[in-house]
């Protein structure tokens, strides 16, 4: 079935009938956080979806890691599954072309994705409980590296640390975009379990199957996104309320942010999680179209209760969400990808798309 045919069952999931703002986002840290603060809560509450520029992120930085991640996706399939996905609830390793169903997050029977994928985690644990209990080698599982490229590590590892502090700048505006303190969020990342993906999404000679794209249908698992993509045929679009699709715009020398599943819990669908997808190249260039993104995703400490805020809650709307983890929330969608049922708790109904 194909992942067109549903979208989750919420009122307001759907919201992206505006377009997909672009915020400066460097006079935060000048003197303009209000300005700043006002637009992102506008984005979040009505698109769910906003391109940032201004990010303090090195140019070099993002050279690198798209020049060592080409060179790894075209190296030969063997000497990549050498450090294949060691399980399905562990995001780490390489991930083969047609290995998983984003699409089935929300659906079932959704085909596989055209894509090929490489993760990373954390760069370092503790050795306390909370990295060592039954759920930490899952979140904190050694990262797995490939014998080459010989720069590929030290590129990944050096955009995951600018991501890291990129997100908690933008964590900072969040809080306070939801009229809370500005450090807010700082206890509920200082452990963060946040997960790096380069997505290679390669020519396509051989027409797809029917309803088979480069990323089925899906929100995301975690608290927000931040993606780099490029402009190159067959990208990321986003669901409208009435369930057309609008594209996302390429954010040249920026980043496009997305709000995840636990912010929209956390703040009982004020804010949308919207759900996206990456379509296929046009039939007359697909045979040659390629292209890769890199995406990281901010999740919290795996431990961190995720209830609606009281400030997102009244007698006239009750928390819509019962409390999860961060973790169990990120485990039951990783898993989902693979093949395998969301738990009641996790699962949406899905509603046929107008």
């Amino acid at each position: 079935m194909s992942s067109d045919a549903f979208i989750p069952n919420r009122e307001r999931a759907a919201a992206a009938n505006a377009d997909i703002p672009v915020i400066d986002i460097s006079p935060f840290f000048a003197g303009g956080k209000r300005t700043i603060v006002d637009e992102i809560a506008r984005a979040c509450e009505e698109v769910g979806f906003f391109g940032i520029v201004g990010h303090g992120v090195h140019e070099d930085t993002i050279a690198a890691i798209y020049r060592e991640g080409r060179a790894f996706f075209d190296l030969p399939r063997d000497e990549k599954m050498e450090i294949a996905r060691p399980a399905p609830a562990v995001s780490r390793g390489y991930n083969s072309l047609a290995d998983q169903s984003l699409g089935n997050t929300l659906a079932s029977g959704v085909p596989p994705d055209l894509q090929e994928s490489f993760a990373i985690g954390p760069l370092s644990a503790g050795t306390g409980p909370y990295w060592t209990d039954a759920h930490g080698p899952i979140h904190f599982h050694p990262n797995m590296w490939p014998r080459r490229p010989p720069g590929f590590r030290g590129a990944v590892s050096a955009y995951y640390q600018s991501m890291e502090a990129l997100a908690g700048r933008l964590a900072r505006m969040f809080a306070l975009a939801l009229d809370l303190p500005e450090l807010f969020f700082v206890d509920k990342f200082d452990r963060h379990v946040s997960t790096m993906r380069l997505n290679f999404y390669p020519a396509q000679p051989v027409a797809p199957l029917p309803g088979q794209i480069r990323a089925g249908a899906h929100s995301d698992y975690g608290a927000f996104t931040i993606l780099r993509t490029e402009a190159a045929p067959g990208g990321l679009q986003v669901v409208r309320r009435g369930g057309s699709w609008i594209d996302v715009p390429n954010v040249p020398d920026g980043f496009v942010v997305n709000i995840g599943d636990l912010l929209m819990r956390w703040t009982n669908d004020r804010w949308v999680s919207t759900v996206h997808r990456v379509i296929n190249p046009p039939d007359a260039v697909r045979a040659n179209a390629t292209r890769m993104s890199v995406a990281f995703f901010q999740v919290p400490n795996h431990d961190i209760e995720v209830r609606c805020f009281e400030s997102c809650t009244a007698p006239s709307n009750p928390p819509r969400y019962a409390p999860t983890t961060a973790g169990a929330h990120w485990r039951a969608k990783i898993v989902a990808a693979r093949g395998e049922p969301l738990p009641p708790a996790v699962a949406r109904t899905p509603v046929t798309a107008a």
